[in-house]
C-alpha cells in the first residue's frame, strides 16, 4: 500500500510563487536533494509555473480590459476628426 504525500498548498500570491520556484531551482541545481526529494521538487516546481502562467494570464485579460476600456474615448475621437476631415 503506498502513502500519499499530502498535497501543499498554492501560494498566496505570483511573487510567493516565484520565490519559492527560485528556491527549489536552486536546490536541485547545487545537488542538495536526494533522487526522491528531487522528482517531488519537481512535480511541485510544474505546480509552481502553472500557477504563475495562470496568473500571469488573468493579468493579461485585466490588462486588455483596461486598455479596450482606455481606448474607446479615442476611437471615437479618431472617427470625428476623420469624418472631419472629409467635409
Amino acid at each position: 500500500m503506498s502513502k500519499k504525500l499530502p498535497a501543499v498548498a498554492l501560494p498566496a500570491s505570483f511573487e510567493e510563487a516565484m520565490a519559492e520556484l527560485e528556491q527549489l531551482v536552486a536546490r536541485m541545481e547545487a545537488g542538495e536533494l536526494p533522487l526522491e526529494a528531487s522528482v517531488a521538487a519537481y512535480k511541485r516546481g510544474s505546480e509552481l509555473v502553472k500557477f504563475c502562467a495562470a496568473q500571469l494570464e488573468k493579468v493579461e485579460n485585466q490588462v486588455k480590459v483596461l486598455e479596450g476600456d482606455l481606448l474607446k474615448p479615442f476611437e471615437g475621437d479618431a472617427a470625428d476628426a476623420a469624418r472631419g476631415e472629409e467635409q
